[in-house]
């Protein structure tokens, strides 16, 4: 159920807009929780490659998905804005596609006024608003004159923005355009959306129909645009090549290796460290070995420290590794070789392709994420001792095992045997940058074909996940003098809303992690709720791969470690703190920003005011 809290932009297959309906609620149903959602099923009985291709088949096969939405937004409250805005957002799509172009505005500027993010107010629906005013000058879709009068609104807007607060999210929108290609497309349809239909009976849901209708806004919009939007954002970037202020170089500290420090114990619960690249800050057992504990896939002990690589791609390792670079270069918008090179490889993939493509590429990247975690959660405190927690994460495009009782049951007494571990080593912070949800379960089970309807699914999704969660809950509560912190997630929601674990547990002995920038500017992915107490650098922060290059990645993974980072260092100050206190100085240093919707981390503050 775990999966990692990183940004992929492999698996930013569009371009997100975001909407906000603003009917009165009083006379609504509230749904408070995101498992509460209605659930649809529609019957197929078309190959779905074939109905996204076409437009009248398509526009009869969404006549009752539509309705659905518009009568779930008509009866219900709905307490996050995040999935509220998913239905409107896919309503939008459906209105420009049949050429409503008049009511797909006017949807795109409720979300301009509804958005929290200072970023996310500007650029709602850019690009589709673009479009219809293009449309409604030229009189035309996809001509050359269309594509300049898209280029002209994009320009002038963005042009009278502050570039410090949208710059991230036009680097991601030219990287996005500059991957997207009609092979990954359909081949998402293809390996991804057709298997599932064909398990389950010729019966989608309404979670999956959503991505159809997207699939088909950019087949239709997107591909078309592409050389318009990667020149024009390219244009805009070149005329501010100007580096955003880096608030936390004079916010760190790094602890001398002489002095009156104690050893801390680190625990990095994670897809696995490179130990090679710590070797003065591994914990080392009783036999002189690195401290490490690991469970395979199907929950069962395993002991690989890292995620072994299959024989047939240990030769590809090099290039795949490269790729990783070449995404975050992407985001930063560095033209580099490897930057050209999964441009190329994304962009022109052909549909057979995407599924080794796209597992491979969700191998190396669960491959490379706890070694780029633990670089973080140690760097500058030669007092950390590291300890190597590996949990293993899915990157099959169908479920690998798919979800069942004793999967969870195995799961759950994992989680446990993590912590007992723990213990036994005397690890005193924890760092967890993944997360799981009940509807993450329910998807499972519809790709694996389990349950005959939508409620079944919901029901069995419910037992596995009390499963999991009341033994993480049990775990860490078994542990009281050790502070666990995790990763918000990235998903731009309310991660209490959906129920994340472990990011929406309330302990004492817990810690839940935002991500903003380098300039402290609140990161366009990170998830927000109750439960995230801090921010930290989540976007773009450099660290280790396996093998010791350095590559810099973005998301609340990052974040996590930061606060993990801290942590041990004010431990290594003064070992007798507890958990709770040590958060207290946590959140007592930081520094909550004006419009009181992040609180960043300050640890010269904190370690001074020890």
């Amino acid at each position: 159920m775990a999966t990692i809290q990183s940004v992929k932009l492999f698996a930013s297959l569009l371009i997100s807009m975001s909407l906000t309906d603003v009917s009165v609620a009083s006379e609504k149903q509230r749904i408070e929780k995101e498992s509460d959602l209605p659930r649809f099923s529609y019957k197929i009985s078309e190959p779905l490659e074939k109905i996204v291709k076409d437009k009248t088949l398509f526009a009869k096969t969404t006549v009752k998905i539509r309705a659905d939405m518009e009568g779930v937004l008509e009866k219900y409250e709905i307490a996050d804005k995040a999935p509220h805005r998913q239905y409107l957002e896919t309503l939008m799509l459906l209105d420009f596609l049949l050429g409503n172009y008049d009511e797909a505005l006017v949807k795109s500027e409720k979300v301009r006024a509804l958005e929290e993010k200072p970023a996310d107010k500007l650029l709602a629906a850019l690009r589709l608003r673009a479009m219809v005013a293009a449309v409604k000058k030229t009189g035309s879709l996809n001509t050359p004159e269309y594509f300049e009068h898209v280029k002209q609104f994009i320009d002038k807007e963005i042009s009278a923005y502050s570039y410090t607060v949208i710059a991230n999210d036009i680097k991601s929108m030219k990287a996005s355009a500059e991957v997207i290609g009609e092979g990954r497309l359909l081949g998402g349809v293809k390996d991804v959306l057709q298997k599932t239909v064909d398990k389950n009976g010729g019966n989608l849901s309404s979670d999956m129909a959503e991505v159809l209708i997207t699939v088909r806004f950019s087949l239709e919009t997107a591909l078309p645009l592409k050389k318009t939007l990667i020149a024009t954002y390219g244009a805009y970037l070149d005329r501010n090549k100007i580096e955003k202020a880096d608030i936390w170089a004079a916010r760190n500290i790094a602890l001398s290796p002489t002095g009156n420090y104690q050893p801390v114990n680190v625990a990095v619960w994670d897809s696995g460290v490179d130990g090679k690249l710590f070797p003065k800050q591994l914990l080392t057992d009783a036999s002189g070995k690195p401290a490490s504990i690991a469970f395979d896939l199907e929950s069962k002990p395993s002991k690989d420290a890292l995620y072994p690589i299959p024989k047939g791609l240990v030769k590809q390792l090099p290039i795949l590794l490269s790729r990783t670079k070449g995404f975050s270069d992407l985001q930063s918008n560095v033209d580099s070789a490897e930057a050209s090179e999964v441009k190329q490889l994304l962009s022109s993939l052909k549909s057979e392709q995407f599924q080794p493509t796209m597992e491979q590429l969700g191998l190396v990247g669960n491959y490379v994420h706890g070694t780029h975690v633990a670089g973080i959660a140690v760097e500058g405190n030669p007092w950390a001792r590291l300890v190597n927690a590996r949990i293993s994460f899915d990157y099959k495009l169908q479920p690998n095992p798919c979800p069942s009782l004793a999967l969870s049951k195995r799961g759950a007494l994992a989680h446990q045997a993590y912590v007992d571990f723990f213990k036994k080593n005397k690890v005193r912070v924890v760092n967890m940058s993944w997360g799981g949800s009940v509807k993450d379960g329910e998807s499972s089970l519809e790709s694996c074909g389990i349950g005959k309807t939508t409620e079944e699914r919901k029901k069995l999704a419910r037992t596995y996940f009390e499963i999991e969660k009341k033994a993480l809950i049990k775990a860490f509560s078994s542990a009281p003098e050790i502070l666990f912190i995790t990763a918000a997630g990235n998903s731009n929601s309310d991660s209490s809303f959906g129920e994340f674990i472990p990011s929406s547990i309330v302990l004492p002995n817990l810690l839940t992690v935002g991500a903003v920038d380098k300039a402290g500017d609140e990161a366009p992915f990170t998830s927000y709720g109750p439960t995230v107490k801090v921010h930290a650098n989540g976007y773009q922060v450099e660290s280790y791969l396996p093998g010791g290059s350095r590559v810099a990645l973005s998301g609340t993974s990052m974040a996590s470690p930061n606060v993990a980072n801290l942590a041990a260092k004010i431990l290594a100050v003064k070992p007798s703190l507890k958990p709770e206190e040590v958060i207290a100085i946590i959140q007592e240093t930081a520094e909550e920003t004006s419009d009181g919707r992040r609180k960043l981390i300050n640890p010269i503050k904190a370690i001074q005011k020890l």
